[in-house]
């Protein structure tokens, strides 16, 4: 049988406005700067592709 789920602990703290400010850097981020990250993680994706093998 499973576990039941714990709830969700609230962030207070250094830890929340740690949070806070890195959810506003992820918010400000142009357009530019979201497509280039996507580029670079569909270029590790490919990558790692390469590398792991798969049996089915």
């Amino acid at each position: 049988m499973a576990r039941p789920i714990r709830e969700t602990p609230v962030l207070t703290g250094e830890d929340a406005i740690r949070f806070e400010e890195r959810r506003l850097e992820v918010e400000n981020m142009s357009e530019e700067q979201r497509a280039k990250n996507r580029r670079e993680l569909e270029k590790r994706v490919a990558n790692a592709k390469n590398k792991i093998q798969f049996c089915f």
